[in-house]
């Protein structure tokens, strides 16, 4: 009867529960401030990168857009609204169809022209050889020269007469000398030759770094297996190193949609005025700056966009998706 009555109050009703068992305000309230704490620094880091985007990059685009709809000259407001004629136009130009079909091809081309060389090369620089430092430098050195030093440089080897032909003819394959930027039929491949040399160097920088990260583990454990140096790149080194291979896959794409200064400098602009060595970036150029078709200009920088952005889409939800879901992490209840 005694320890009965203990656990009750004075007034006859049951006795509070322990301090360690009773539920507290003061740790919700701290919980609450923390929780808000972390949203006025997510608020307080992020505001200044989102207004930096919307103002550089969003209002641009919603700009781009808005002055599409217009023939606009330039000058002054626009004001002689044609809706979606200007995107009409570009699709019934055949020169804007060659930029795209030119664009294609650079997409294609440094995908199964670099992909394979940059993979090859980073092989051979992974292993360990007397000058592999000088070498790996080297590689590197075509990526870190401006676009336009490039251009510039490349226009004066590939002239008639220039360097190029005379070292050809010194070897006797004078035959196979050709009018590298003025051939209609061969200067988007020797444009194309020019950016594999661009920018295979930063492909090979970034599958040597990918490589570094293959654990060396399994290369030794498999040839003490007796595996061969084919089989383990092909078993183990390839498998590992697939992630770096689709973002340099992802970049090379969207940079080959993209390109322009190289293209720009190099080409002789009678070529491109019949779609030889266009791009839809020197097209928009062409038209939108130096003629002065300022809405149309526009309407092609839209389409480019589309289009880019498209394929960045459909690239990430069929090849990144397992990548990116590897990445993110989720809060576990």
């Amino acid at each position: 009867m005694t320890s009965i009555n203990s656990t009750l109050n004075p007034a006859g009703g049951a006795s509070a529960p322990p301090a360690g068992l009773r539920p507290t305000r003061r740790g919700s309230r701290s919980r609450a401030a923390e929780t808000r704490r972390k949203w006025y620094e997510i608020i307080g880091l992020t505001t200044p990168a989102i207004i930096v985007y919307v103002m550089f990059v969003l209002v641009p685009m919603g700009f781009a857009v808005y002055y599409s709809l217009f023939r606009w000259r330039g000058v002054g407001p626009p004001t002689e609204f044609v809706g979606l004629d200007n995107y009409v136009l570009a699709f019934q130009d055949p020169i804007f169809l060659d930029a795209l079909r030119n664009n294609a091809l650079i997409v294609v081309g440094s995908l199964l022209i670099q992909g394979p060389i940059a993979l090859a090369v980073a092989l051979l620089l992974n292993r360990q050889f007397r000058g592999r430092t000088v070498f790996r430098l080297l590689v590197f050195v075509p990526y870190v020269l401006a676009e336009v030093t490039v251009g510039i440089m490349w226009k004066l080897l590939l002239t008639d007469g220039g360097t190029v032909d005379a070292l050809m003819r010194s070897l006797g394959l004078g035959g196979m000398v050709q009018a590298w930027l003025a051939d209609l039929d061969v200067v988007i491949w020797t444009l194309l030759f020019v950016l594999t040399w661009k920018y295979i160097g930063f492909a090979i920088i970034l599958l040597l770094a990918g490589l570094s990260n293959v654990p060396q583990e399994l290369s030794e454990a498999a040839a003490i297996d007796g595996a061969s140096w084919w089989q383990i790149q092909r078993h183990i080194t390839l498998p590992l190193l697939g992630p770096t291979i689709r973002i340099w896959m992802f970049l090379s794409m969207i940079g080959s949609l993209q390109v322009f200064d190289v293209i720009f400098v190099t080409s002789v602009p009678a070529v491109r005025s019949l779609g030889a060595s266009n791009t839809m970036a020197t097209y928009m150029v062409d038209n939108g700056f130096f003629a002065r078709l300022w809405g149309y200009g526009n309407a092609v920088a839209v389409i480019l966009f589309v289009i880019s952005f498209v394929a960045a889409l459909l690239f990430q939800r069929f090849f990144l998706r397992r990548d990116l879901q590897g990445a993110i992490t989720r809060r576990v209840n």
